[in-house]
Formats: C-alpha cells, sequence, structure tokens
C-alpha cells in the first residue's frame, strides 16, 4: 500500500496482494466452517462493493466494500485468536499467529478509519491532498499502525469525535494485548512442564 501510494509499483499489485491475501483467509479458516462461510460472504461482498464504489460511488458501496474487508479480517482473527490462546504446547507456529493477529488489529482499524475519512470531511488532520498517494489509504495504514504501537509521531491526527476514540481503543488494545498474550502464553507453558513432570514421575 505505501508503495503503490508513492507511484513505485503499479496500482495492479494492491488488488493482486488482496486476491492472496484472500486466498490465505480461506485456506487458514477452511477446517471451521462458519468462519469460512464468513469469508465467502466478504469475498462477495468487498470486491463487489469497490467495483462499483468506482462507477456508481455511494454510501451503499462504501459500507458493502467496508464490511465486506472487515468480516474477512474477524473471521481471520478469531481462528488464528482460537489456536493462539487455545489450550496445548506453545510452538513457533502459535507464537506466529500471535504476531498476525496483533497486525491484524491494524488493519482492522485502518478500514475503519478509511470509512470514516470517506464519510465525514476532514475526519483526520495531516491528510495528504485528495489524488495524492492515490488518496488516503496510505496514509491512513500508517496512522493506524503507529496508534496500535503507540508510537504517536503527531503528523495525522483524528479530529472527528468517533474515530478519536476508534484512536484510543486501538492503543489501548496495542498495549493490552502484549501483556495478556504474554500471560497465557506463560501460563501455557507451565502447565505443559507440570504434565510432563507429572508423567515422568508416574
Amino acid at each position: 500500500m505505501p508503495l503503490s501510494g508513492m507511484g513505485v509499483i503499479p496500482r495492479l499489485v494492491v488488488p493482486l496482494m488482496f486476491v492472496l491475501l484472500v486466498i490465505a483467509i480461506l485456506v487458514v479458516t477452511s477446517r471451521r466452517h462458519v468462519a469460512a462461510g464468513f469469508v465467502v460472504i466478504a469475498v462477495v461482498l468487498s470486491p463487489f462493493g469497490a467495483f462499483v464504489r468506482e462507477e456508481l460511488p455511494s454510501l451503499l458501496t462504501e459500507w458493502l466494500s467496508a464490511g465486506g474487508r472487515l468480516l474477512a479480517l474477524a473471521a481471520l482473527s478469531w481462528v488464528i485468536a482460537r489456536a493462539v490462546f487455545g489450550p496445548g504446547h506453545v510452538t513457533l507456529h502459535r507464537v506466529q499467529g500471535a504476531v498476525v493477529l496483533y497486525l491484524n488489529f491494524a488493519l482492522f482499524f485502518f478500514v475503519l478509519y478509511r470509512l470514516i475519512d470517506t464519510l465525514a470531511s476532514h475526519a483526520f488532520k495531516g491528510l495528504p491532498q485528495p489524488g495524492a498517494e492515490h488518496g488516503s489509504g496510505a496514509a491512513l495504514l500508517y496512522f493506524s499502525f503507529t496508534t496500535l504501537t503507540t508510537a504517536g509521531f503527531g503528523d495525522i491526527a483524528p479530529l472527528h469525535p468517533f474515530a478519536r476514540n476508534l484512536a484510543s481503543l486501538e492503543s489501548v488494545i496495542g498495549q493490552l494485548f502484549p501483556a495478556t498474550l504474554l500471560a497465557r502464553l506463560v501460563s501455557l507453558e507451565l502447565e505443559h512442564r507440570r504434565r510432563a513432570g507429572s508423567s515422568r514421575a508416574d
């Protein structure tokens, strides 16, 4: 997204990356039928909303496009969260899943920020002018990650009340998630060692 916004890579690359993301989400959620069903709905809604939005921009198409992306991210995050926080031994895959889940929070809030920026004018201060960076997508993605990690450089700031509340919620999640994850992983590892010690003693 940022490289596309700078004009370094063709605009076609971003939709192709989205297609690859959808395929990856379908692979991950394929064993969970409910989650896979949500992903299929999202796959239909998001491109449909994006294509129709280009031809007939309206509130409905904006909501359809954003809703499809949010639904896909939520389904993927739900499946990963069950694997990360569920019982079992702490493995490299569990840690990798936790990192993906953490990054998904930034993507989830990015979609919300972009929707707010589209629906409400001047919702953010410091965004590039319309037409620059292919819109405000790259800048809002950057804003979402700096908010989640609480880097907060201050070059972009939310002005709309709903955007400010979302930014506050994202920064709280960014702080609490690593602490919650660490506590869960430590408890799982201690439980695994206790069981391993009990089995050896028997």
